[in-house]
């Protein structure tokens, strides 16, 4: 292992990208992956025994959130820079992130140039959004009408929020509980706490905010 280069953990469910990202961080000449984790538990331990620069994390994990790793990791490892690499939209996520700790938000549609923009950025101390992600953030601060909106998931825990995403997108309560590896009893617990929350009588008008809030963001 090179001391001089930035040690990165790669924390992702899916192999294959695991590998693909593996592959391209260290071809660079400044940084190397020293280890990878597809859950929560692995994931702590792995940085717990060899803490890295930086990690990267997805949303969703094996089990856990990812939202939830990156509060569990931020107070143990001081130093430890967090770039969140993910499938799910930035703009239903990115804040929560920055809020749990991580220093930036970058979906894996981007090209490889970009994500190791976004690495670099990161490591050196910066906070990395895209640039829609960044003027609707500054936008929000002013606007009455998107607070309101944002406000109406607040209540959501992080986990709540992914379920409601995942609603959106059209999965079965079985394919969501298969995704996150938790029961199907689980997942309606999930639903049953979010309509809830958010004041919906029924299941059709769940799946009506959740079809929206995916629409609103695509």
């Amino acid at each position: 292992m090179n001391q001089n280069k930035k040690k990165v953990v790669i924390v992702d469910d899916h192999p294959l990208f695991r590998e693909r990202l593996a592959q391209l961080i260290n071809y660079e000449p400044d940084m190397e992956v020293t280890g990878e984790a597809e859950n929560t538990r692995d994931a702590i331990q792995l940085i717990r025994n060899s803490p890295p620069d930086l990690t990267t994390v997805d949303i969703t994990l094996k089990g856990s959130s990812g939202l939830e790793l990156i509060k569990s990791i931020k107070p143990r490892s001081t130093g430890l820079r967090v770039l969140v690499l993910s499938m799910h939209d930035e703009s239903l996520y990115a804040e929560r992130a920055l809020r749990a700790g991580a220093s930036g938000y970058i979906t894996k549609h981007q090209g490889a140039d970009e994500v190791l923009l976004a690495i670099r950025r990161v490591l050196a101390g910066e906070i990395y959004l895209s640039e829609k992600m960044t003027s609707g953030l500054l936008k929000s601060l002013t606007n009455t009408e998107v607070k309101t909106i944002s406000g109406s998931l607040d209540c959501l825990t992080d986990r709540e929020l992914e379920v409601l995403e995942w609603i959106g997108r059209g999965h079965t309560v079985r394919e969501i509980a298969d995704t996150l590896q938790v029961g199907v009893a689980t997942i309606d617990t999930y639903r049953a706490k979010i309509k809830e929350k958010m004041n919906l009588r029924n299941e059709t008008e769940l799946q009506h905010v959740a079809i929206r809030r995916v629409r609103e963001r695509e």
